[in-house]
């Protein structure tokens, strides 16, 4: 996490950049590289950590794809691809619903306790088709959001109209770790292969 500080309306005002990890499908490659471009490079709101679909998690294809222990699995995904972030959004193109890694990623931050008490992480989603639809919203996220955003973990976002937009939905995102982690909801199993997409009708 860096600090830096700027001047608003001739006022000191000190902003947090948090890291921030992006979950997506790769077939939405084009559009994710754009966000992060923006936002992330252009407009200094968050740090990104990201990999492409599949990458790295061939490492331990053996010893966590494999395993039984979801919790296992799930630490490992922290551990080894999450690095210092502490906010996962989700960019949602029209078949990110039906991918395996998505939902895990998914399930890996909305994990928490264990040794130390650790904290879930930070969970939004935005469309990236820049509308308002809630259509095709994977199936683990629905389980933490509810239509208006309110009393739930997980809010969802049409596409930012502004870097100032983005921040307050990370910060309030980030904040939620503490005031909201009573309304997560992860106990159903982890998607053991992708499934037929609702849109396409075949499976990526």
């Amino acid at each position: 996490m860096s600090i830096y500080n700027g001047i608003l309306g001739g006022m000191h005002h000190q902003q947090v950049k948090r890291n921030v990890f992006i979950s997506y499908y790769h077939g939405d490659q084009v559009a994710v590289n754009e966000f992060v471009r923006v936002f992330g490079r252009e407009q200094n709101v968050f740090t990104p950590c990201m990999l492409a679909e599949g990458q790295g998690f061939g490492d331990f294809s053996n010893d966590v794809i494999n395993s039984r222990n979801p919790t296992y699995v799930m630490q490992q995904i922290r551990n080894r691809f999450f690095g210092h972030s502490t906010i996962t959004i989700v960019l949602l193109g029209s078949c990110t619903h039906s991918r395996r890694y998505v939902d895990w990623e998914i399930k890996a931050s909305l994990q928490q306790g264990g040794i130390g008490g650790r904290l879930p992480h930070g969970l939004m989603a935005i469309n990236l088709c820049k509308q308002n639809s809630t259509k095709n919203i994977p199936p683990r996220f629905v389980g933490n959001w509810k239509q208006g955003n309110a009393d739930c973990y997980a809010p969802f976002y049409r596409y930012p109209n502004s870097a100032a937009e983005l921040r307050e939905w990370i910060e309030d995102a980030y904040n939620a770790r503490t005031t909201k982690a009573h309304l997560i909801s992860n106990s159903s199993d982890m998607m053991k292969y992708n499934k037929t997409c609702d849109v396409c009708g075949v499976n990526h």
